[in-house]
C-alpha cells in the first residue's frame, strides 16, 4: 500500500517497509509536477510507473492537490481524516485535539474515538501556515531551521496580512530591534492568529501535525499558551501520509 499526500507546498508519500516501519519520500510540489506530471485525455495525471509504484499496488491520497493531480486506481480521503487518523495510530491515542500545520492554512479538528467530529480552518492571508513561516525567514535572512530556534522575549508583530507583516519586519530591522527577537516575535504570531481556534476544542491531549510542527519554537510558544505540552509525534509532515496508510 502506497499513501501520498499531496500539499501546496510538498508531496509526501509514505508505504510500509515490511520491518514495522515506514519509507518516507518529499518532493517539492512544483517539482514534483513537473517532474512526474503528465497530460492526458481525462487532465492532468501523475505518471506512477516513474515514482516507481508497482501497477497492482493499493494507493490512498490525500492533500490540497489530490483532486487537480488524477491518481489513476486511487482512493481520495480528505485532509482531515487522514491526519486524524495518522496521529491517533502513530500515537495510539483515541481522544484529542490535533492543529494541521499545513502549507496554506491550519486546521483544528476535534477527534473522538478516533474519528473526527469536528474542525475550523485558519486560513487567512495564509498567517499561520509553513508558507508564512517560509516567508519571514526569508526576510529575517534566516533558514527555516534557524528560525525554529527563536522563542525567547517576541516583539510583537500587528499585521495579519503576510505582505503587511513582511513590511512591519523590515521597519522593526531598521529600527535596530535584534533580529532574535523579531524572529521570536514571527512564532509568537503564528500561534496568536489561531490558539483561539484551539481553545474551542478543549482536550487534555493536543496533537501538532504538518511540517510547522518540527518548529521548536512554535511547539513551545502553543504549549505555553494552552498550558498543556503539545505532542508532536515523529515525522510530522508525514501525519497525513501515513494516516492514508492506515485510515478504514
Amino acid at each position: 500500500m502506497v499513501g501520498i499526500d499531496i500539499g501546496s507546498r510538498y508531496v509526501k508519500i509514505a508505504s510500509f517497509d515490511g520491518n514495522g516501519g515506514y519509507e518516507l519520500t518529499r518532493y517539492d510540489s512544483a517539482e514534483f509536477y513537473r517532474k512526474y506530471g503528465v497530460s492526458t485525455q481525462s487532465g492532468f495525471a501523475i505518471d506512477m510507473k516513474s515514482l516507481k509504484i508497482p501497477d497492482d499496488a493499493e494507493i490512498v491520497s490525500t492533500g490540497y492537490g489530490r483532486e487537480r493531480a488524477s491518481l489513476s486506481g486511487a482512493k481520495e480521503i480528505p485532509e482531515i481524516q487522514a491526519h486524524a487518523a495518522g496521529s491517533s495510530y502513530l500515537l495510539n491515542i483515541s481522544d484529542f485535539t490535533l492543529i494541521d500545520f499545513g502549507g496554506q492554512d491550519t486546521k483544528v479538528i476535534k477527534v473522538e474515538s478516533k474519528s473526527t467530529v469536528d474542525f475550523l480552518t485558519s486560513d487567512r492571508c495564509a498567517a499561520s501556515t509553513g508558507r508564512f513561516l517560509e516567508n519571514m525567514a526569508k526576510v529575517l535572512g534566516l533558514t527555516l531551521d534557524e528560525l525554529a530556534q527563536y522563542y525567547e522575549n517576541p516583539i510583537k508583530i500587528s499585521s495579519t496580512c503576510a505582505v503587511f507583516a513582511e513590511t512591519e519586519i523590515l521597519e522593526k530591522i531598521s529600527r535596530g530591534i535584534p533580529i532574535e527577537q523579531i524572529a521570536a516575535g514571527v512564532n509568537r504570531s503564528v500561534v496568536e492568529r489561531f490558539a483561539r481556534l484551539v481553545m474551542r476544542f478543549p482536550s487534555n491531549t493536543i496533537v501538532a501535525s504538518g511540517g510547522v510542527a518540527s518548529s521548536k519554537a512554535v511547539i513551545k510558544l502553543l504549549s505555553d499558551e494552552l498550558g498543556i505540552s503539545v505532542i508532536v509525534p515523529q515525522n510530522p509532515q508525514f501525519v497525513g501520509a501515513i494516516g492514508c496508510l492506515v485510515y478504514k
